[in-house]
């Protein structure tokens, strides 16, 4: 989908707009279009909040306005996270022993947890809500699901699949991280098979 988009019309002027901000007639210039269309393009990447309008640059008859990509933008772009995790964990695990990678894994998504908590007081339906969007903070998108005494945080993917693929102790870190959130013990019931699926159950007992 990426892939696709950056090779559209409107990819190209998000990808010129990551170098330096332009005007219209300088990305007309770039692109070989003319200025109606570019105008066009801007307008559909304002409202989907890509670019904003950032100022005025003089010209030769009157000022032309200057385009920027938003902070939002910055999460259309390809990230290397997948490949970096993968070698992180592979450096460790000829450094240190299974227990130990564990113990790291745990920490960070205690470290994680710690900056999104949401308080001792807050009801466990709240705290689990808060669990929800962590996931979906870091790529995820998981739904909370009822059975008896059980809550079942359940995903039809993984935010970490690449790493999870590879390196399937990382569910840990993600274990550790919805229990310091919800307050309660977690088990990973994670399906690995093929493209990895999350599943966590808490004991709301």
């Amino acid at each position: 989908m990426d892939k696709r988009f950056f090779e559209s019309t409107r990819g190209q002027i998000v990808t010129i707009l990551r170098g330096s901000p332009c005007t219209v007639d300088e990305l007309a210039e770039k692109l070989n279009l003319t200025d109606n269309a570019v105008r066009a393009h801007l307008a559909t990447l304002e409202r989907d909040g890509v670019v904003r309008q950032t100022g005025l640059r003089r010209g030769p008859r009157k000022p032309h306005f200057t385009y920027a990509l938003t902070d939002d933008a910055d999460k259309l772009f390809p990230k290397a996270y997948d490949a970096l995790l993968n070698q992180l964990i592979a450096v460790l695990k000829t450094r240190l022993q299974p227990a130990e990678i564990e113990d790291v894994l745990r920490e960070v998504g205690r470290a994680i947890a710690a900056d999104v908590s949401p308080g001792k007081d807050s009801s466990l339906e709240n705290r689990v809500q808060t669990a929800l969007k962590v996931l979906e903070a870091i790529g995820g998108a998981a739904e909370a699901e009822k059975h008896g005494d059980k809550i079942l945080i359940k995903s039809n993917g993984c935010p970490l699949a690449a790493a999870v693929n590879v390196h399937p102790e990382v569910c840990r870190l993600a274990e550790t991280l919805i229990a310091e959130v919800v307050k309660a013990p977690v088990v990973e019931r994670c399906d690995r098979e093929g493209r990895p699926k999350c599943c966590f159950e808490i004991d709301a007992a």
